[in-house]
């Protein structure tokens, strides 16, 4: 299905016509069997001329006596024959256009929902059926002489290297099954949650392939939130959740707290792996601290790549990881305990406004949807006058459209009068999501783009944005 059938098939579809039994509409036109129809298919199959000519011959026939001359009778015969003439073709060719038209709407082949019979089932059990078999084809299953067996994915699907697991692709991956539900045995969430256990740094936490040997806030935070919502005990997260609090201050980590990403990503994780953290509130504060406005958008607040100066440019792709963010911890935290928490839900609501007034369109293929690409750099601990790199590549249609779907977002957008705008920028990040993906996995372009990498974080993204979609717009018996 392409991306147009997207937009406009399951997202806002059009029924096809009924057939010929079904009354009209009253604004649809007049079928091939109605009297007008009828009638001015008669007169155009008679001809233009001839019909013209039988006016003309009925008048000359019937006109009186007391018109002087008989070059008065055949120059009123003629011209009403001419005009009769002009009139049955222009209507017979009207007729004919529309018929052609309707025969066409007809028979061409039907889109979206509207090209399948009553009951027969979307396309996304397919897209999630395969990529479940995709993942479950290229499992990475290694015998660690040291950690044991471990079962997951590397960072991308179809490495050339040999691949053994990471935590970053295997706290995806097990994200993925949880979404998906496991169908079958073939994979076992369990498997994975050891896994990722026995992938901890010996001195506690987890990082990303590329970050070496010390533990970073965003990867542990990441993994504690998969394990958490894999139904791993919080006594046996509280060691991992404290170590990961703890250094996670300015003093230790200054580059990661000053990371929209970075913050954005260690707050959902904590959401979900350790509720009751003191440091929540703080990260939300210095996540709404670090709105900026902007001129160009009515001077509503957003999100740059940074939270202190130099904050960057604005920025959809932070402004949605912000949305997303601040709207999980006010359901988690409220919005409505102090001051702070109300600067929180102000930040958040601009944050909707800025992504709805997004002036370029069409909304599948806008600027605001341009994937990015950042780095996260530290200084390293062993030798402070180097630095540590994250690379971190950012699907940004996702993002839009699962901050879209936050459930504040629509009550901004209604209170606002801004649903139909909602309902826009939400079909078209749908869209660029849908659009992006072969059988159910998602790819990220190289240098010239002839190189593809099939990164577990993305076709993660990608499914969870269309089962929030489809689970969002869901109507009971329609």
């Amino acid at each position: 299905m392409s991306q147009q059938q997207l937009g406009r098939g399951p997202l806002r579809s059009r029924q096809p016509r009924q057939p010929a039994t079904t009354p009209p509409a009253p604004d649809e036109e007049p079928s091939d069997g109605s009297p007008p129809a009828r009638f001015v298919g008669w007169l155009g199959g008679l001809g233009a001329a001839a019909a013209g000519y039988g006016v003309f011959q009925f008048l000359f026939s019937v006109l009186p006596d007391s018109i002087d001359g008989a070059a008065a009778r055949y120059l009123i015969s003629g011209i009403s024959g001419l005009g009769t003439f002009v009139a049955a073709w222009l209507a017979a060719a009207l007729l004919r256009a529309r018929t052609a038209a309707s025969a066409e709407r007809a028979q061409a082949p039907a889109v979206g929902p509207a090209a399948m019979a009553p009951g027969a089932p979307g396309p996304l059990p397919r897209v999630f059926a395969s990529a479940y078999d995709a993942l479950v084809d290229q499992v990475s299953v290694v015998a660690d002489p040291e950690r044991g067996r471990l079962t997951g994915w590397p960072h991308s699907l179809g490495e050339h290297t040999p691949s053994r697991p990471t935590p970053v692709g295997t706290a995806y991956g097990l994200h993925i099954m949880l979404d998906l539900g496991v169908p079958d045995g073939r994979l076992s969430t369990g498997d994975l949650v050891d896994t990722l256990w026995r992938l901890r740094l010996p001195g506690g936490g987890w990082s990303a392939r590329s970050q070496g040997s010390e533990a970073r806030p965003e990867v542990t935070a990441l993994v504690l939130g998969a394990l958490a919502r894999a139904g791993t005990s919080a006594e046996r997260l509280t060691a991992e959740v404290d170590r990961c609090t703890s250094g996670f201050t300015r003093q230790l980590d200054r580059a990661g707290l000053e990371s929209t990403h970075v913050v954005t990503t260690v707050l959902r994780g904590l959401l979900r792996a350790a509720p009751r953290s003191e440091l929540l509130p703080a990260l939300r504060e210095a996540l709404a601290d670090g709105a900026i406005s902007d001129p160009r958008r009515e001077h509503l607040r957003c999100w740059g790549y940074r939270l202190q100066p130099p904050y960057g440019r604005p920025s959809p792709l932070h402004t949605a990881q912000a949305v997303v963010a601040l709207d999980r911890a006010a359901r988690v935290l409220g919005e409505d305990s102090d001051a702070r928490a109300a600067r929180a839900r102000t930040a958040r609501e601009d944050g909707v406004r800025w992504l709805l007034s997004c002036p370029d369109a069409p909304h599948d293929t806008c600027p605001d949807l341009d994937n990015l690409h950042e780095e996260v750099r530290r200084p390293r601990t062993d030798d402070p006058s180097r630095h540590e790199v994250l690379n971190v590549r950012h699907f940004t249609a996702s993002w839009l459209a699962r901050a879209l779907l936050a459930p504040g977002a629509l009550e901004i957008a209604r209170a606002d009068g801004l649903e139909d705008e909602w309902r826009v920028r939400l079909e078209g990040a749908v869209a660029a999501v849908w659009a992006g993906q072969t059988e159910g996995i998602w790819s990220w372009g190289l240098g010239d783009g002839t190189e593809l990498r099939r990164p577990m974080w993305m076709t993660y993204q990608g499914l969870s944005a269309l089962r929030g979609h489809a689970v969002w717009m869901y109507q009971p018996g329609g």
